[in-house]
């Protein structure tokens, strides 16, 4: 058994990395030829203002008092430049925001995840193509554009890492000492004639990365006094580096200056995913070669952003990255046909590179070309084109050139998933054997339908294996002759082993075949939908979190369905009114919620009550309460009692700028380090050591809290002991003896495998329980799908200097939390109910697969970002979780068998 769990998370170890070799590759090209135009640029240098997590509409629009924030960039508007909306893409962060800007592409999805401070891909960039590149601003940013550039041309200068942190008394010091250090710069040049000869080179680029707004906005919001003030630092800084520019450079005209963002921001501070606040950012560029500002009397946008803006009668441009913008360039007409020409050379030759590569690792037969761009109409295209420029038919000529981009730009996509039907069948057919085999393996070795099957070994045919064994190496063979990279074995081979594992167990197969037809043809059919009902509402709760409230409402009427409403009445009013108060979660706001430290207070507060009220009734048993468990009682309520104090006094220190206090800091990560050990100590009766673990980890939570999120567990809590005595109950109602009760059972590691009894229908029900309840903790607080559900001020107590992993690390445990929690109430059920856990979790695993295998068919990569990105989360969600419930069940098994001695023996509990 052991086995088989380490190749089931290998198994889905493939099934999660798959869609990313499926749907998000590298897009990038190598060994195109270079293509240049030969007429001269308009502009020697370019000065490139980013300032990070800076939205559109907070730039642009009035303040109440009907002034701009940013005066000078709207003169710009007004007065001097070009205007409009710059478009981002998922995901909505610093890196691939950066590199859209700066190197021209969009990295695929994964990139995020691969770090800020180097490439995952190699790739060329503005900076490296520069003749020299002077930038100012974040390591993490200035770093990864100046690494194994060709040649020592980029020169970055930034503070220290340290710096940014959220809860300084005034961020705004990370954009002025940009501002600074640009102006000490030049006049430092004025005295050093090497330097001042590079400054006057052409090809020169100049970067100025601002992170004030970005660190300003995920500590007190867009909507914060702090984030509008920044905006006016920010805009009469630019002021002051344009006039300093002008005055250095003689007003030569020869300076093309560009302000804009890589991203922008949530009204709750965050960003990464396609909410349009975090990808609508400011694009305003002016100097040489930009177009001046353009009177108009109507224009069509489906926004009302203008009107909002009172800028309805100044040109809008809103931009893509890829395309060259013509509407932007204040040229003739002749040297816009000619840039188009080449940005039209530049993306043809990427299709071509793209359509050598995969037509020379694919078999002549079997290779399809992109038919709507033939070597033919490329070569009419082009040559169109050239005429219609020599002939001076500008217009045409970059009609003809937009068209051609357009065309190669679908080749391209065409070429770029020219593979994915092939390794997604493969991946289904790997899904559903794997699924298959994990559902024979359930029904051969943990119920009583193979009890009447012969247990004789019989000979089996060689034709079997030997079949399989032909299959792959066929497979091998065709993957070889065409040069596939080595994931597509493992992908292409996956299903060779599951599918021989699936057709050996055929006598399950034949037995599981024979038994469902003598079910009652109207019970299957019921228990069937009724099934196939739960999964639905599973899938749906990840696009509509009611659905968890509907969940629960039909959970809290079990009782009356069955005769547990009779029997048990205290225990099923308990089930009814915990599974309607936690009901009450999943509707409550997603995120965009305000900090409210009351709430959290009010949580601590309880969880202290509940602990007075289970010390009280724990001293009141004879002989079951010793000295050194209240000593550990008391320091858990301790723990509690600080973790409110920590919250409190951090929040009102930050309110007052003087950032995380040292004391909170180390009460905090000493809190979290003992909530692992302290519930180790406690005895090993049943709700005793549940309830020292609630106690434990709540301390934890509270600390990572910022609002009603901190009832979340303890009503989740109640909610799993009301379920521990109600699947008691129900055995004893299918007429299984208990002979213990809840209060007498002890966690044992090592359980007498003669104690568990056969699978029956119900747990399938029981399962079915577990994977809800495991959904509702990761949906019941937030919707954890979008990366903008992660509120950073959570971590605030631990840390507030920038630190994305740890932080990271900080929130993700916050959310296993409640999902640790569900996994020691389960391990107490498989006790209550005499269950192999294996079975139990089998099956588990089986409900979390065809979820698994649902998402697999809804990943998407068209459509809006907002769409792309939540498809992805949902699969990688799904297939966390399951790969993650392996190592939960661990660390549940843990929690509760194992006992620490303080010192002597362990007191023993019999009742």
């Amino acid at each position: 058994m052991l086995l088989f769990f380490i190749l089931g998370l290998l198994v889905h170890f493939v099934f999660f990395a798959s869609i990313f070799d499926i749907y998000f590759t590298s897009p990038l090209v190598h060994g195109m030829t270079p293509q240049f135009t030969s007429l001269p640029p308009p502009a020697r240098r370019l000065v490139l203002f980013v300032a990070d997590g800076l939205r559109a509409d907070a730039l642009y629009e009035l303040d109440e008092n009907g002034n701009s924030r940013a005066p000078f960039i709207r003169n710009i508007i007004m007065h001097e430049g070009s205007w409009g909306i710059s478009h981002t893409r998922v995901p909505t962060e610093s890196r691939p925001g950066h590199v859209a800007l700066i190197a021209g592409f969009y990295e695929d999805v994964s990139a995020v995840a691969k770090g800020w401070k180097e490439n995952p891909v190699e790739f060329d960039s503005l900076l490296n193509e520069s003749k020299y590149t002077w930038s100012w601003g974040s390591p993490d940013i200035l770093s990864m554009f100046a690494k194994d550039v060709s040649g020592d041309h980029v020169f970055i200068h930034a503070y220290d890492a340290d710096d940014e942190d959220f809860g300084a008394q005034d961020v705004t010091k990370l954009d002025t000492w940009v501002f600074d250090n640009v102006k000490e710069f030049f006049h430092a040049a004025r005295n050093n004639q090497s330097l001042f000869s590079k400054l006057n080179e052409e090809k020169i680029v100049f970067f100025l990365h601002l992170l004030g707004l970005d660190t300003n906005g995920h500590a007190h919001r867009p909507s914060s006094r702090e984030y509008k003030d920044n905006i006016k630092i920010v805009d009469e800084g630019v002021k002051e580096i344009v006039s300093m520019f002008k005055d250095f450079y003689g007003n030569d005209g020869k300076t093309a200056f560009v302000f804009t963002a890589d991203h922008g921001m949530t009204d709750w501070g965050v960003h990464g995913a396609g909410h349009p606040s975090e990808t609508l950012t400011p694009f305003v560029t002016w100097g040489a070669g930009i177009k001046y500002p353009q009177k108009v009397s109507a224009q069509r946008f489906n926004d009302a952003f203008l009107k909002e803006w009172k800028l309805e009668t100044w040109k809008r441009q809103d931009i893509h990255q890829g395309i060259l913008p013509l509407g932007y360039l204040n040229n003739t007409d002749l040297f816009k046909a000619e840039s188009m020409f080449t940005n039209a050379l530049q993306v043809l030759e990427q299709f071509k590179v793209k359509m050598t590569q995969k037509k020379e690792v694919t078999l002549s037969f079997l290779f399809k070309p992109f038919k709507l761009l033939s070597e033919s109409k490329q070569l009419n295209i082009l040559r169109k084109a050239r005429s219609y420029i020599k002939q001076r038919k500008y217009d045409e000529a970059v009609s003809l050139c937009k068209e051609l981009i357009h065309l190669a730009l679908r080749g391209l996509s065409y070429y770029h998933t020219y593979d994915r039907f092939f390794l997604g069948i493969t991946v289904v057919l790997g899904f559903v054997g794997w699924t298959s085999y994990a559902s024979l393996l359930i029904i051969k070795s943990h119920s009583s339908l193979t009890r009447g099957v012969s247990k004789e070994v019989k000979k089996t045919s060689l034709l079997l294996p030997y079949g399989f064994v032909a299959i792959g190496v066929l497979v091998v063979f065709f993957l070889l002759i065409q040069a596939c990279p080595w994931t597509y074995y493992v992908y292409c081979l996956l299903p060779v082993p599951t599918w021989y594992a699936v057709l050996r167990e055929f006598q399950v197969i034949q037995d599981l075949v024979a038994s469902l037809l003598r079910f009652p043809p109207r019970h299957f059919v019921g228990y069937l939908l009724v099934f196939t009902l739960g999964i639905e509402v599973l899938v749906l709760s990840f696009f509509y979190r009611c659905m968890l409230t509907a969940g629960l409402i039909a959970f809290a009427g079990w009782p009356f369905i069955t005769q547990l409403w009779t029997r048990a009445k205290s225990t099923s009013l308990s089930w009814i009114f915990f599974s309607l108060l936690l009901a009450a979660f999943p509707l409550m706001p997603v995120v965009g919620r305000e900090p409210d430290i009351s709430l959290v207070m009010s949580a601590g507060l309880l969880l202290l009550l509940l602990s007075l009220f289970v010390v009280t009734s724990l001293t009141k048993r004879k002989d079951s309460f010793v000295n050194e468990e209240l000593f550990l009682h008391l320091l858990q309520m301790l723990s509690t009692v600080l973790s409110m104090y920590v919250v409190y006094s951090t929040h009102n220190s930050l309110l007052k700028k003087q950032g995380l206090p040292r004391i909170n800091q180390i009460i905090s990560w000493i809190t979290l380090a003992s909530s692992f050990v302290l519930p180790l100590l406690s005895p090993t009766v049943l709700l005793e050591r549940l309830f020292s673990i609630l106690l434990s980890l709540m301390s934890t939570y509270l600390l990572l809290s910022r609002g009603y999120e901190a009832l979340f567990p303890l009503v989740l809590s109640c909610l799993m002991l009301a379920w521990i005595h109600m699947e008691q109950e129900t055995l004893q109602q299918s007429g299984v003896s208990c002979k213990q009760k809840v209060n007498g059972i002890q966690f044992i590691y090592n359980t007498d495998i003669t104690q568990f009894r056969q699978l029956c229908l119900d747990d399938i029900r029981r399962a079915f329980f577990l994977v809800f309840f495991l959904v509702t903790a990761f949906f019941g607080t937030g919707n954890i799908a979008s990366i903008n559900s992660f509120d950073l001020t959570s971590v605030y107590c631990f840390l507030t200097v920038f630190s994305p992993f740890m932080m990271g690390a900080l929130m993700m445990w916050k959310i296993l939390i409640p999902f640790v929690l569900v996994m020691c109430a389960f391990e107490a059920v498989q006790l209550t109910t005499r269950l192999s856990s294996k079975s139990l979790f089998l099956m588990v695993l089986v409900i979390s697969d065809i979820m698994a295998l649902h998402f697999f068919f809804l990943v998407r990569d068209y459509g809006s970002w907002l769409d792309i990105g939540t498809s992805i989360s949902h699969y990688v969600i799904v297939m966390s979780m399951t790969m993650v419930l392996v190592f939960l069940n661990g660390l549940a098994q843990l929690l509760t068998t194992k006992k620490l001695k303080l010192c002597g023996k362990p007191k023993s509990h019999l009742i």
